[in-house]
């Protein structure tokens, strides 16, 4: 991090979010029975992130199937194609899709370094503070009434990260982290 910090490298944090059509309860508390519009919960919007710790560029690819081994190609090849002059560090968890050969040779031969976190350790990867965010943001509390819509708010919101949210998240994507000791 202190690479990054210097400008030396290029440190991203990689996490997926799996964004399910459905029904983000912010809150309810109430004396009546009440029913809330959602919907059927079967549709899967997938987004593959690489946020920069320093930069908190978002770059991504998403889908609606499944985030797999050739997902993580993909933004392995795009992270190469931004033409940085910089080694590049990502730091990932322990998801078996990241880890297996066809990822590891990929990244090796596009001399990107992969760290992977310690196994149960989501408050040291940054990037889940932005999926909290986007949830947060346009998700919680409010009702789609089909799938496109629900797509095009979360691609909204993650298109915004570099503008209407940018004093937000520079406030809560700190690279402070919370740590416990026996």
């Amino acid at each position: 991090m202190e690479e990054a910090k210097a400008g030396k490298r290029a440190v991203f944090f990689v996490d997926a979010a799996h964004f399910v059509l459905g029904a983000y309860l912010g809150f309810l508390w109430c004396f009546e029975r009440l029913f809330v519009k959602t919907g059927a919960g079967r549709q899967r919007f997938n987004v593959l992130g690489a946020l920069n710790a320093i930069t908190h560029e978002l770059v991504m690819v998403s889908n609606e199937t499944y985030i797999n081994a050739q997902s993580v190609c993909d933004l392995l090849h795009k992270l190469a194609s931004l033409g940085l002059n910089l080694p590049i560090t990502l730091v990932l968890d322990n998801a078996r899709y990241q880890k297996c050969a066809m990822v590891l040779e990929l990244a090796q031969s596009l001399n990107i370094e992969l760290l992977y976190l310690t196994a149960y350790s989501p408050h040291l990867n940054l990037i889940e503070r932005l999926w909290k965010f986007v949830k947060k943001q346009c998700l919680y509390s409010i009702y789609y009434p089909d799938f496109q819509e629900f797509k095009r708010a979360i691609t909204a919101c993650l298109d915004q990260c570099h503008t209407t949210y940018k004093r937000d998240l520079d406030s809560l994507l700190t690279l402070r982290f919370q740590s416990f000791k026996k």
